[in-house]
């Protein structure tokens, strides 16, 4: 999921009150799990989900209420419901929810998440939950960076387990803390481990129109998009308003000059063969997760010839990449082939992730 901290801290900077709602814990069938945030202001949500439905309905008059005592809460929410009700919630689940109301309190640590995802570094983000009351509770929140985990401040340090299990699984974690062990007034404690990890990054070579579409999808599908093209008048905001970078410049200096890691997804869809190949020699022997390019059949075998001719790659180095691009869906308008590249990008991701897990 694109991580909803930058949205926070940018409304961190503009001094806007707001509240953080993350579901902390899922019992049997839910919309979504443990670690999906939303962001509300007093008007309604701002950013996020936590499923939508009447759980998030009854979290957004949590959150208003929230911030209206300025004080952080504790719930729980049964999805449960008639099936002939239209509203109706019918999953069978049970959901935890913490609000954030002052977040503003947390501004180191949700900065210092920003910092590192910007330099790519992951972690994890550990809140103490101190429930004060029924609903009522008290937060506290460290971000920690995955490079950290044998320096941990003494609060923490006696979690090194489960925060390398966490960094290690991608999967949020809620310990409980014995009720004995507690403080008089205080009811219940649990810490929240919840891993942030940097986006995928895809990388588009060509600004055109097919381009400009998987921009605009690959955003949605949470990667972090950069996109190159060589002419001013398609490299800009106004035609690429979902791009995280925008570089304009020769396409293959770019590419050559751009770090390119295994979690970098390479889409060349530039507007001549000249320029495609450029691009592709720029990128080929790179450890890219996906290389694709656009192009026929034939097109694609007179380059392979020419790679393998000129010594630029080897036949299974060629051959890594995906060319015809996109899956096979019989695409024909530019719409169409930008989702059938966008659909064979997270098949390709998604293989990637379950490889990882298995490793």
């Amino acid at each position: 999921m694109r991580s909803i901290y930058a949205r926070l801290l940018r409304r961190l900077e503009e001094k806007k009150p707001f509240a953080l709602a993350t579901i902390i814990e899922t019992r049997g069938s839910t919309p979504q799990m443990p670690g999906a945030s939303a962001v509300f202001s007093s008007g309604g949500l701002l950013a996020g989900t936590l499923g939508g439905g009447l759980l998030e309905v009854e979290a957004q008059k949590k959150a208003q209420q929230a911030l209206k005592q300025k004080a952080s809460l504790l719930f729980r929410f049964q999805l449960e419901g008639d099936l002939s009700s239209e509203e109706a919630v019918v999953c069978g689940g049970q959901v935890r929810i913490v609000i954030d109301a002052c977040p503003e309190s947390h501004h180191e640590a949700i900065q210092n998440l920003n910092r590192s995802l910007s330099q790519r570094i992951p972690g994890i983000l550990a809140t103490f939950i101190d429930c004060l009351s029924a609903e009522e509770v008290s937060l506290t929140r460290f971000w920690i960076e995955k490079k950290s985990l044998l320096e941990l401040p003494e609060i923490l340090s006696s979690f090194k387990d489960e925060m390398e299990r966490v960094s290690l699984e991608n999967k949020p974690h809620l310990v409980r803390f014995e009720k004995d062990l507690l403080p008089p007034k205080m009811q219940e404690r649990f810490l929240f481990f919840e891993p942030v990890f940097p986006l995928p990054r895809l990388v588009i070579a060509g600004a055109g129109h097919i381009g400009q579409a998987i921009c605009h999808l690959g955003a949605l599908l949470d990667f972090e998009v950069a996109v190159i093209d060589d002419r001013p008048e398609f490299g800009n905001r106004e035609r690429l308003p979902d791009a995280d970078h925008i570089l304009v410049g020769d396409i293959e200096e770019v590419i050559r000059d751009f770090s390119i890691s295994p979690d970098t997804y390479v889409v060349i869809v530039t507007r001549g063969h000249r320029q495609d190949a450029e691009a592709l020699r720029a990128c080929i022997l790179s450890d890219a997760a996906y290389i694709g390019m656009i192009g026929s059949v034939r097109k694609v075998g007179l380059m392979r010839k020419q790679f393998i001719k000129e010594g630029w790659a080897t036949p299974p180095q060629f051959d890594r990449v995906y060319a015809p691009i996109g899956a096979p869906i019989h695409s024909k308008t530019v719409e169409e082939i930008a989702v059938s590249i966008a659909a064979q990008l997270v098949l390709v991701r998604s293989q990637a992730q379950t490889e990882n897990k298995e490793v």
